[in-house]
């Protein structure tokens, strides 16, 4: 029988055996009852055979921090095709199905997680933030003098309590750093409980310290202790308003007793403890990719966020999947904000869909894939400009996978 794309009626236990079919069934029941906490199943399209499901792909609804702003984001999850029907073309109408329905809900954006990241450009999507996964062992911790470290004190609290303080912090901070995205009350949840992304091997119970001046809170680190070959502590996430509470809470974290290293994933590719450990090869940090963006709408996204110079270029795009992008748009703009329109005069550049996601929200330049061949310039001097004018003062960072 033909396969039919549309969107799901059902419930999650239906759903669910699609899920432990396709994703090897690698999860405890646990950590699927947190992603059905914050599954929309409104926003679930499903692939089906002779009434079998044979594919899925969600959507979450998100509101993603860019340059200068926040955008409407639609969060891609939960891709799985049943194995006996692989290949056959039902992913490609699953990613069609969706980005149409994303388009028509408004979201100029959508952006994932990537399990197999060789699937998701031929969609459309580029590698937009990466992360580094860290080891410090415990005689390698010693960090550079930081001024106001010592007035900044670390207390245990428990998890729970804790955590709507804790999160209204944490999304202060996310407003500040393209990729992130807002923690409404069932994320908050969600990074608390064991997901399908937490590893709970030899792991304790989560743990909650915070880092107060004053009594005011200013920051704070969720993790885990756990018990392997060599004992160790396993760092969720550090937020915090100030290099001095920051430093202060990985002070504490790189110094447990009866344990012998720290470990940490995700950490963001310029965090301050990359540069304030005193031996530089203590990390021995690992580059892992991390949010993958695709334009939805290229002439809402590229409006959407600020640039960090004056820009005034024509952007010819590529876009061989969604053919409502392809085309010539010229983006205006600066730090107040920006326009971008159709147009039908020449070019300035010329790249693929995938690299705008790329370069989106400021990682990696412009410039340089440029110098790998994937943007042409056609107006001399342009793609320099451009890619000054896409640059950010921070790298982009997702600190929740999904």
């Amino acid at each position: 029988m033909a396969i039919e794309i549309g969107k799901y009626t059902g419930g999650w236990d239906e759903l669910l055996e699609l899920l432990d079919v396709a994703f090897s069934a690698p999860w405890t029941d646990e950590q699927y009852e947190s992603e059905r906490g914050v599954w929309e199943p409104g926003r679930s399209i499903v692939a089906s055979e002779d009434g079998q499901l044979v594919g899925h792909t969600g959507t979450f609804s998100h509101r993603m921090s860019v340059p200068g702003g926040q955008l409407p984001t639609a969060g891609v999850t939960m891709v799985g095709v049943r194995p006996t029907h692989r290949r056959r073309g039902i992913l490609r109408d699953l990613m069609r199905a969706q980005l149409t329905d994303v388009h028509e809900a408004g979201e100029p954006l959508a952006a994932l997680t990537a399990s197999e990241p060789v699937i998701y450009p031929r969609f459309g999507y580029g590698l937009a933030a990466d992360h580094q996964e860290i080891v410090v062992p415990k005689a390698s911790r010693t960090l550079r003098p930081v001024e106001g470290i010592d007035d900044v004190r670390i207390r245990y609290v428990d998890v729970r309590e804790s955590l709507s303080r804790c999160a209204e912090l944490r999304n202060r901070l996310a407003l500040e750093r393209p990729g992130m995205f807002q923690h409404d009350e069932r994320w908050q949840q969600y990074t608390i409980s064991p997901t399908v992304v937490s590893d709970l091997a030899n792991a304790s119970k989560l743990r909650c310290v915070v880092a107060e001046r004053d009594g005011e809170l200013v920051g704070f680190a969720h993790y885990r202790t756990k018990r392997a070959e060599k004992g160790y502590v396993d760092v969720q996430r550090v937020h915090a308003v100030d290099i001095a509470a920051h430093a202060a809470l990985w002070r504490y974290l790189l110094e447990p007793d009866l344990l012998s290293q720290t470990h940490c994933e995700p950490l963001a590719s310029d965090d301050p403890l990359l540069d304030l450990l005193l031996d530089p090869r203590a990390p021995g940090a690992i580059t892992r990719d991390g949010l993958w963006v695709r334009p939805v709408d290229v002439a809402r996204a590229l409006a959407g966020r600020t640039y960090a110079r004056d820009v005034d270029v024509v952007l010819e795009i590529v876009d061989d999947f969604l053919p409502w992008n392809a085309g010539r748009w010229h983006l205006s703009g600066g730090l107040d904000g920006a326009a971008c329109v159709s147009v039908d005069r020449a070019a300035d550049l010329t790249l693929d869909v995938r690299d705008l996601g790329a370069v989106y929200l400021g990682r990696p330049s412009l410039a340089r894939l440029g110098r790998a061949g994937l943007v042409t310039e056609h107006t001399p001097g342009s793609l320099a400009a451009t890619s000054q004018a896409f640059s950010t003062s921070r790298l982009p960072f997702l600190d929740t996978g999904f």
